[in-house]
């Protein structure tokens, strides 16, 4: 029978940055609290959990590759929240962010969640950073969920590696 990698991993002995941005503080922090719960529900230890406040969306990126290429880490969870303004200020700092934070597990092999809520509207953002699940739900939660399942999956193809 073939090998299965877990789809719903043990976190013990898996190491993660949450990198939070500051902007719209009240919306990340929910964001940061849901995906540390997530995090310690899923058996990894505080001492496993580096934690890392950014000015913004526009700066994880940079700081993700930081953390990518310095840090003994199986996986880097980004939060952020970018509201919709009248300018086009908003395209460029989505895109840039999910563009940056897409590159940045390209190039390190680190996989790179993206829990950053890109809505049109406060109470859309409100709304993704609650304590639901599902549609709407708490994005915290499911770009931790991600991370686990990457960090775990990654963790399985290397250790067959070795065994090859």
């Amino acid at each position: 029978m073939p090998e299965t990698i877990p789809s719903l991993p043990d976190g013990t002995g898996l190491r993660f940055a949450v990198l939070t941005a500051q902007w719209h503080g009240e919306i990340t922090g929910r964001l940061q609290t849901a995906a540390l719960k997530t995090l310690t529900d899923a058996g990894v230890k505080d001492d496993d959990i580096l934690v890392i406040e950014v000015p913004g969306a526009y700066e994880l990126p940079q700081t993700a590759m930081g953390v990518a290429k310095g840090e003994d880490v199986d996986a880097v969870i980004a939060l952020g929240c970018v509201v919709r303004g009248e300018t086009p200020h908003f395209d460029y700092v989505a895109g840039c962010c999910a563009e940056g934070l897409q590159q940045v597990g390209l190039e390190t092999g680190i996989p790179v969640t993206m829990g950053v809520i890109t809505a049109n509207t406060l109470a859309q953002a409100e709304a993704r950073s609650g304590d639901g699940t599902g549609k709407g739900g708490n994005k915290g939660i499911e770009s931790t969920d991600a991370a686990l399942r990457m960090a775990a999956t990654y963790r399985t193809l290397e250790s067959r590696r070795r065994r090859s």
